[in-house]
């Protein structure tokens, strides 16, 4: 075992020690969770040195793959794992405070330890049978987490429609696992990609694509299977940020890893697409019509969560490595910091529901459009194809609409206006600095599929311009979208039918 795979192994091995002990020793709520804190410590400091390690060395060494252990290491897995970890370490510090008198705190630092070395494992995992159990066991250990408050009959309800999805996507992964190995006689996934790559489609490598779909659909909560996503809300909030900044990004990963595999299968690529761009558009609309922050929060994550897919379906694998971190990062914010976002909201709403002029809906996918062009045009080539230039534009053109406040001034909004700007402009010089990381990603931009993505965004841009101009007219819909097309109401009423519970009613007697 090299070195490189050794430090990468090490912080498993710390937070594994940790969930132990948490187990095995007597608890006391201020000593666990100093425990708890200087080991995740310890392990970002590992994973930060494991990660300068590699990326040093990345030009001449691109993968270090142990066939002993079944482990890899490669530099985008190097930079996710200090991501995880920096995740882990900062929810640890909060949940500290936020859990301070709680019961069952035991139990949520042995869980979040074991969520952790999971993670990890599932990064560095080679062998489908280590990576399918790493897999697994995260949403296994999850479930203490979501169901932290057991009294709390939705919380039951979303971890049970959330096990329901993670157990076909578990069986779904192991027939894909069964039938790499008929197609390559290895449980390696290195051997596995390498032979889709030499040898192109085959009648197995086409179920292995259409598997892998499905898994992702599954553990990323994309429509119809997103209800559990938008439930969790009923965990305590540190529990909602590690899901949506952490758990369910991982399909993100996955997909970027197992790129080889969706190229030489075009039939999965497309449906992963079309699954994707539905997502991405019912669950932003929807997003307007809530008024909870954390469930606003969470229909935000399930629409990110769409896109990111999407951009691995159009082979743009190192924009969606970026949106995977970039979303982690603003998500575990996000949520940590509800309640100043909630207090922030109710001032707003003292002023009165936003208006914003016209004229600035229209105007601003033309700057935007402008300044993405031009951040392009000072580098020797470009980073990624025109038509996503022109995607991009008009995901970031709502940083330009200008609000109509009677009591703001011309230099105001002119100030308004440069904010937007001033942010488009870093958003895409961010982008563009990050394509030159050498992380080992190779994209394969799918040209043919550019106009059905660009008809999309156009589609939810002017949806969104229309709901923002003229909510009167458009009420007629709100009851449709703000019940997300009542997908979820489906997905439980048959995973209920197919594994029935009586949450409801025990939980309500325990009360």
């Amino acid at each position: 075992m090299n070195l490189q795979i050794v430090m990468a192994l090490t912080p498993c091995v710390v937070m594994l020690a940790t969930a132990m002990l948490t187990i095995a020793s007597p608890w006391q709520d201020a000593r666990g969770w100093h425990r708890f804190n200087r080991a995740a410590m310890i392990s970002l400091i590992l994973v930060i040195l494991a990660m300068t390690n590699v990326l040093t060395q990345a030009g001449n060494i691109p993968a270090q793959i142990d066939t002993n252990w079944g482990l890899t290491i490669t530099p985008l897995q190097s930079v996710l794992a200090v991501l995880v970890q920096f995740l882990g370490w900062v929810i640890g510090v909060f949940s500290s405070r936020y859990l301070e008198g709680e019961s069952h705190q035991r139990r949520f630092v042995a869980a979040l330890s074991l969520v952790l070395v999971s993670v990890h494992l599932l990064l560095i995992a080679d062998h489908w049978l280590l990576f399918a159990a790493a897999w697994s066991s995260i949403g296994l250990c999850m479930r203490h987490l979501l169901c932290f408050y057991e009294q709390r009959p939705f919380a039951l309800l979303a971890s049970h429609k959330k096990t329901v999805a993670d157990m076909l996507a578990d069986a779904a992964l192991l027939l894909m696992a069964l039938l790499a190995y008929v197609e390559t006689g290895s449980m390696r996934i290195s051997v596995f990609l390498q032979h889709v790559s030499s040898h192109g489609d085959s009648q197995l490598v086409a179920w292995c694509a259409c598997l892998l779909v499905l898994v992702v659909v599954l553990k990323t909560a994309l429509l119809p299977v997103h209800g559990w996503l938008i439930q969790v809300m009923e965990a305590p909030t540190p529990v909602s940020a590690l899901l949506h900044a952490g758990v369910v990004n991982l399909s993100g990963f996955v997909l970027i890893r197992l790129a080889p595999l969706m190229e030489h299968y075009a039939p999965a690529r497309h449906c992963l697409m079309g699954i994707g761009l539905i997502t991405c558009m019912v669950a932003s609309l929807v997003m307007l019509t809530r008024v909870s922050i954390k469930v606003r929060l969470a229909w935000s994550t399930v629409a990110q969560m769409g896109f990111m897919v999407v951009e691995c379906a159009l082979g743009l694998y190192t924009f969606a490595a970026l949106h995977l971190i970039g979303h982690s990062i603003y998500k575990a914010y996000a949520f940590l910091s509800a309640a100043d976002v909630v207090t922030q909201t109710r001032l707003k709403h003292l002023t009165g529901k936003p208006r914003y002029y016209p004229w600035s809906l229209f105007l601003a996918p033309c700057i935007t459009l402008g300044i993405v062009f031009t951040a392009q045009a000072g580098l020797a080539h470009a980073m990624w194809p025109a038509w996503w230039s022109v995607v991009l534009a008009l995901a970031w053109a709502p940083l330009l609409w200008l609000h109509q406040q009677s009591a703001s001034s011309l230099w105001t909004q002119w100030q308004s206006i440069a904010f937007g700007i001033l942010v488009t402009l870093m958003l895409t010089v961010v982008s563009l600095l990050f394509h030159t990381l050498p992380l080992g990603i190779q994209d394969h931009p799918h040209a043919t599929d550019a106009p059905w993505m660009m008809v999309a965004m156009i589609g939810l841009y002017s949806a969104t311009a229309l709901i923002v101009l003229m909510p009167a007219r458009l009420g007629h819909l709100h009851r449709w979208i703000y019940a997300g097309l009542y997908l979820d109401e489906f997905y439980t009423r048959n995973v209920l039918r197919l594994w029935p519970i009586s949450w409801g009613k025990e939980s309500h007697a325990n009360r």
